[in-house]
């Protein structure tokens, strides 16, 4: 009797020493954030390494703090083809197989088979595509997509918010246009042409406040600026568009532009800009150029310090849209793994993003339950702090300076020098 019960008792603390033993593997386990981050290729280069840079960041922040849930952070990091469907699915895929526990994408060029991929594992998969691909597909299978989350809004925001800015420049008094006419330079892809059109229909809204006047078209990749500016000035618009986002060849516009301007026309260049080649290439010649974007670092207290921190650890010319985003895409993972406390709970995980409402570097984020996607504002609220602003940037002194929306704003818009 004495034997059994010792031999039960030995038996017990055996158990119970296997169990603590996994329960402590289990704890010193990383939770894996697998990021798809195209490293070669013609595009997204720039900004996939800005998301990056602000994964690295955050998760760098998040394990001196302690990590979360006892357990440390890491990056599992793979070079996407995001140019092919093929690569798209094998670059998720990859993720997906190698035991991640949330994807943080900037962006793919193609989404379908990357939400296709990530779909089925229910993985939390959280990304800044500015995409109405994106939005539509979720709303055709709510259930199939339900934790595919895209914290920025479609794409379409920029046409319609660039005739509103345009609309606020005139009522503020800082800018008085020498005609009604806008010039829209458009680009041949999807997000180009989506763009394109809502602000052609933004401007006929307006009952002639603003009129398209011309459209030309470019293709990628744009050989010579020439024939484009000839076209501008012979339209003479007060407001040109240059719908295009590939920030090297918006830096060529520049520097061509510079030599042969329209005298008195406001220049938008659309988002390019803001990857960090633009400053570099166009070596001053987008002075007084005016770009937009949807999802970018603010300036103000957070915004600031965020920023000081990331040119100390990453010195140059800083992006100013995913390095903010990436920052915070992993930390509203933590935030919701923390409130789950079970990564590998997707589900309740994606809940969790769902109902979440954060301050981040790149504004408020709170999911639209219609689209599963992020707020605008002021496109979609009056609330500056009800969404991400639909922030408009100006060069001056060779810096990006945010001049619009009014809450946000650094400093006033100031005239061009081909003025």
């Amino acid at each position: 009797m004495f034997r059994s019960t010792r031999r039960g008792a030995v038996m017990g603390v055996a158990a119970a020493t296997l169990t603590f033993t996994a329960l402590s593997a289990f704890a010193a386990e990383n939770i894996i954030i697998g990021v798809p981050a195209a490293q070669s290729g013609p595009v997204g280069v720039a900004d996939h390494q800005d998301w990056t840079n602000g994964v690295q960041m955050a998760i760098e922040d998040i394990n001196a703090a302690g990590g979360v849930l006892g357990r440390q952070l890491e990056a599992k990091i793979i070079d996407l083809d995001m140019l092919s469907p093929e690569g798209n699915v094998a670059g998720f895929q990859a993720l997906i197989e190698g035991g991640s526990h949330a994807i943080a994408s900037a962006f793919t060029i193609i989404p379908p088979p990357a939400m296709d991929v990530a779909a089925p594992s229910g993985i939390p998969y959280l990304h800044g595509n500015t995409s109405t691909l994106n939005v539509d597909l979720f709303k055709g299978d709510p259930e199939k997509y339900r934790n595919i989350f895209q914290l920025d809004v479609p794409e379409s925001y920029y046409g319609s918010g660039f005739v509103k800015f345009l609309q606020d420049m005139k009522a503020s008094g800082k800018w008085e246009p020498k005609n009604n006419k806008i010039h829209i330079v458009q680009g041949q892809i999807s997000y180009t042409q989506l763009i394109s059109k809502a602000t052609q229909e933004a401007a006929a809204g307006t009952n002639g406040e603003w009129e398209i006047a011309a459209i030309t078209d470019i293709q990628f990749p744009v050989q010579d600026w020439a024939p484009i500016i000839r076209a501008l000035q012979e339209t003479d618009a007060s407001a040109i568009m240059i719908d295009h986002w590939v920030a090297a060849e918006l830096a060529a516009f520049a520097q061509q532009y510079a030599f042969d301007p329209v005298p008195g026309s406001l220049v938008y260049l659309q988002y390019g800009p803001s990857q960090p080649e633009f400053l570099d290439l166009a070596q001053g010649a987008g002075e007084g150029m005016v770009w937009g974007t949807v999802y970018g670092v603010y300036a103000d207290e957070q915004g600031a310090a965020f920023r000081e921190k990331y040119r100390t650890k990453y010195p140059g010319t800083m992006g100013m849209v995913y390095t903010g985003g990436g920052y915070d895409a992993v930390q509203m993972l933590a935030k919701a793994w923390t409130e789950v406390g079970d990564p590998s709970n997707f589900d309740a995980v994606g809940d969790a993003i769902r109902k979440m409402e954060y301050r981040g570097i790149n504004g408020f984020y709170k999911i639209d339950p219609e689209t599963n996607s992020g707020i605008s504002y002021p496109n979609m609220t009056d609330d500056p702090e009800g969404g991400q602003a639909h922030l408009f940037f100006q060069v001056q002194d060779n810096e990006h300076r945010i001049i619009a929306p009014s809450p946000f704003a650094e400093v006033e818009f100031m005239a061009p020098p081909w003025w």
